[in-house]
């Protein structure tokens, strides 16, 4: 809910450029396949980002971002680039490569901590694995609903996008509410309503700011300057704040072995180099 009332706010406030109307009316005359596109572009991401939860629970912050969000930004890169090429090819690359073996080390950081059992720790990769492919398929798919004389523009993509999270929500959210994957029992609308207005608000503050970035990474990567696979890219630096708060803030790694704690520096400084390196590629294409 909060990523659509924050589209739909940009959208009529900084994307009315030239009257009231200009986002209705670009959404007007958008194609049908544009608009299908940006909708399948949410219902994914709302499905990853699902799984992305459930990593979290499972396997934490620190090792659920850097492998789900990591991967994303590997796939997502690569298939950004392939439908509008921008940027050093050089540093592109590269950088996603780095971030490539980020990725293996803290894995393989997360299956010598050793708080959890063999099939924990294989689980909770599994859903980060799953959750970074979906996560690094939808931008490419939001990237195509804004090509042709009929696409969208990016406020009339985010607005779209939002609607295909919110009523892929509804179906989603209610089967793993009943079905979940994690090792939490069953959950009913009856529960979930019954959480405090404070909670709920969270959830809606939440998304709202996630959807200004999002919104900001729309408008970004209509520039040729920057162009969709590096403005992704540069959105997927959120990895390295999640993982600061699992290993400083919520102390994920606490404990472990030392083999594992001795994993996390060159995670970082691997992640940072690559993330980097992407972030540069538009200034020496």
């Amino acid at each position: 809910m909060g990523v659509l009332l924050v589209s739909l706010l940009l959208g009529l406030s900084m994307g009315s450029t030239g009257g009231p109307a200009a986002m209705m009316t670009n959404l007007g005359g958008a194609g049908a396949v544009s608009i299908l596109y940006a909708l399948a572009g949410g219902a994914v991401f709302n499905v990853a980002n699902l799984l992305l939860v459930a990593a979290i629970s499972i396997a934490g912050l620190a090792v659920a971002f850097p492998v789900g969000i990591g991967l994303a930004l590997v796939v997502g890169v690569l298939l950004n680039y392939a439908i509008a090429p921008a940027g050093n090819p050089l540093l592109l690359f590269g950088g996603v490569a780095l971030v490539l073996v980020a990725i293996l080390v803290d894995a393989l950081a997360y299956s010598r901590r050793g708080s959890d059992g063999s099939k924990n720790v294989a689980r909770g990769l599994k859903i980060a694995i799953a959750c970074g492919f979906l996560m690094g398929i939808f931008y490419p798919l939001v990237t195509k609903s804004s090509e042709g004389p009929a696409g969208l523009g990016p406020y009339s993509v985010s607005f779209v996008f939002s609607v295909g999270v919110l009523l892929s929500a509804l179906v989603f959210n209610t089967y793993l509410m009943r079905r979940p994957i994690t090792a939490d029992p069953p959950c009913n609308f009856g529960r979930y309503f019954a959480a405090s207005p404070r909670t709920h608000l969270v959830g809606v503050i939440g998304g709202a700011i996630w959807g200004v970035g999002m919104t900001f990474s729309l408008v970004a990567a209509t520039t040729h300057f920057v162009g969709p696979a590096v403005s992704y890219a540069i959105g997927q630096g959120a990895t390295m704040v999640s993982a600061a708060w699992g290993v400083f803030v919520w102390r994920e790694f606490a404990g472990a072995p030392v083999s594992a704690r001795k994993l996390l520096f060159p995670m970082f400084v691997l992640f940072l180099i690559g993330l980097g390196m992407v972030a540069v590629a538009p200034l020496y294409a």
